[in-house]
């Protein structure tokens, strides 16, 4: 089965980091002809929303967590067998599979049990009596095909299932002390004990050594319902096999079954086969059915979820468990972060105002034509990320690609932006918790882990509405979260400035030496004003590592 790829960007994901996830898995499946699935680490903010609802793109499935999963890796897929086959077919089975366990299902798909070679071995040292073959509700199909006999009368579909299994070696004047109705009696070619079997009421009669049946037997077993059948084994080895005929039903395991779904963790199901001695372990789909078989050997390098990131290159910012991803492509246009990866992967970096910037370059490369929705959707990233070309982070190759953009898409870029921007302002009915945390960053500075949130707005009022709401607010959930330090832009688009809130023990300091300005600069909330500070990547980020190193 082929192995889908997941696009995705960083959690509290912008407009640039869900266009590029859409537009890069089209451009990949362009160009390689395989499956790539867009994907989102968190929830849509206003600008993206009305981004896709205005070209009519689906919004990405949500992938907070890329842990690997039992669905990601290779897994014995050992077809599962019916209740009713025997134990013989079931040991044949195992045989040629290679295989300790089967699986059993119903018609539906659904796990019934497993039977196993341990399970098997205890049906043949385990002491029976003489009627566990019609305990076990035993189809005489079984028996035919264990003793490879051969049906002379009777129904193949009936089940022995009332007495018990006995050897006609005496004399039929003695045989009628043993042999009660309903038995299954093995004999040989002898006439009066086959009529003395027939007369006392035997369910069924197995001839040995390949011998026939009189007409006159199968006259009498027909009119008595006496299933006979004739096998070219001995008498010695038909009683030694006929147990072979019992349905692995009677011996399979059907409770306490341990199992796992695809959608289990790696590291979850780790634990548990540690603490179990099974060797293989049903895997079921999310209806519960019967899907395949794992083994503690299907763990030994396995690789995980195969993923591509874009516009975003740092751990902290990525979805959770990207250690264990199989990274394969980075596409970014952000400082080199900490993501490491097992073996060499293709990492596009430039120096550009958007990631989309980057796509699109790709695109032209290749002499790949760009759809409308295609181009309404990197152009609205480049929008958003160099704010209509106002940001420092926009350079002259983000400005042709977005006029370019806008051409194929068909749009007024300028009126179209501002459609953009005031739907991102927004803002009035979110909760204070989806306002910090639209479009929220994690990044480490030397041994400080700080948080970055950005709020871009058209309307001087509203953020200042915002300020008030948001400093109790981040005061609040300092402790409460691993970061030493978060910070907020305040972002006015049409005057090109910021209000920064610094919350955190050292925050305002941090800022102030970053951006090399007086305590006093400082509001009593600690709000610093940075005139010409719209860019967290550009300006911000970058301002704060220097002040760091600077105050070690």
């Amino acid at each position: 089965m082929e192995k889908k790829t997941i696009i995705i960007g960083h959690k509290n994901p912008d407009t640039d980091s869900i266009c590029s996830a859409i537009v890069y898995a089209y451009f990949k499946e362009q160009t390689e002809k395989k499956t790539f699935e867009p994907a989102r680490a968190g929830e849509l903010n206003e600008e993206t929303g009305f981004v896709l609802n205005y070209f009519g793109a689906e919004v990405p499935r949500l992938i907070k967590n890329v842990k690997t999963q039992v669905k990601d890796i290779e897994f014995r897929r050992t077809k599962g067998v019916d209740r009713g086959i025997s134990i013989k077919r079931a040991w044949n089975l195992m045989k040629e599979l290679d295989v300790p366990t089967l699986p059993v299902v119903n018609s539906k798909g659904g796990l019934e049990g497993i039977i196993t070679v341990k399970d098997i071995a205890s049906s043949y040292m385990n002491i029976y009596d003489n009627s566990t073959l019609s305990k076990a509700n035993t189809k005489y199909e079984n028996i035919l095909d264990t003793l490879e006999a051969e049906l002379i009368t009777g129904d193949a579909q009936k089940y022995f299932n009332k007495g018990k299994v006995l050897i006609a070696a005496a004399n039929p004047d003695i045989m009628e002390q043993y042999i009660s109705e309903g038995d299954l009696v093995i004999l040989g070619n002898r006439y009066e004990s086959q009529l003395c079997a027939i007369e006392m009421g035997a369910a069924c009669i197995v001839v040995c050594a390949g011998a026939d049946a009189s007409k006159t037997i199968k006259k009498l077993a027909q009119a008595n319902n006496t299933t006979v059948m004739t096998t070219p084994n001995d008498t010695f080895a038909a009683a030694g096999l006929i147990n072979q005929s019992m349905p692995i039903s009677f011996f399979m395991t059907s409770e306490n079954l341990i199992t796992f779904s695809e959608d289990d963790y790696l590291d979850d199901i780790k634990e548990i086969m540690a603490s179990v001695r099974h060797r293989y372990f049903p895997v079921l789909d999310k209806t519960g059915k019967y899907k395949g078989m794992i083994s503690r050997r299907n763990l030994l390098g396995a690789k995980g979820k195969n993923i591509i990131l874009v516009d975003h290159n740092e751990k902290i910012q990525a979805a959770e468990g990207v250690e264990s991803a199989n990274i394969l492509e980075i596409i970014d246009h952000h400082r080199l972060g900490t993501i490491s990866t097992a073996g060499p992967v293709y990492f596009r970096n430039q120096p550009l105002g958007c990631t989309s910037t980057i796509i699109y370059q790709m695109f032209k490369e290749k002499n790949i034509d760009v759809p409308p929705q295609m181009a309404g959707l990197m152009c609205s990233a480049i929008i958003s990320d160099t704010l209509l070309f106002r940001s420092p982070t926009c350079t002259d190759i983000d400005k042709e690609a977005g006029l370019s953009l806008a051409k194929k898409a068909g749009i007024n870029i300028e009126e179209y932006a501002n459609k953009m921007f005031a739907a991102a302002s927004n803002l009035k009915n979110k909760t204070d918790e989806q306002i910090f945390k639209q479009d929220y960053k994690r990044f480490t500075l030397g041994k400080i882990n700080i948080g970055i949130g950005q709020i871009s707005s058209l309307n001087e009022d509203e953020l200042s509405d915002i300020k008030d709401r948001l400093v109790p607010y981040m005061s609040d959930i300092l402790k409460d979260i691993e970061e030493d330090m978060i910070f907020l832009m305040l972002t006015n688009i049409l005057e090109q400035k910021t209000r920064l809130i610094c919350v955190g023990n050292g925050a305002g300091k941090l800022a102030c030496e970053s951006f090399r300005v007086a305590a006093e600069s400082l509001t009593e909330n600690e709000v610093l004003e940075l005139p010409g500070v719209v860019s967290r990547k550009k300006q911000l980020v970058p301002a704060l590592t220097s002040g760091a190193q600077a105050m070690l």
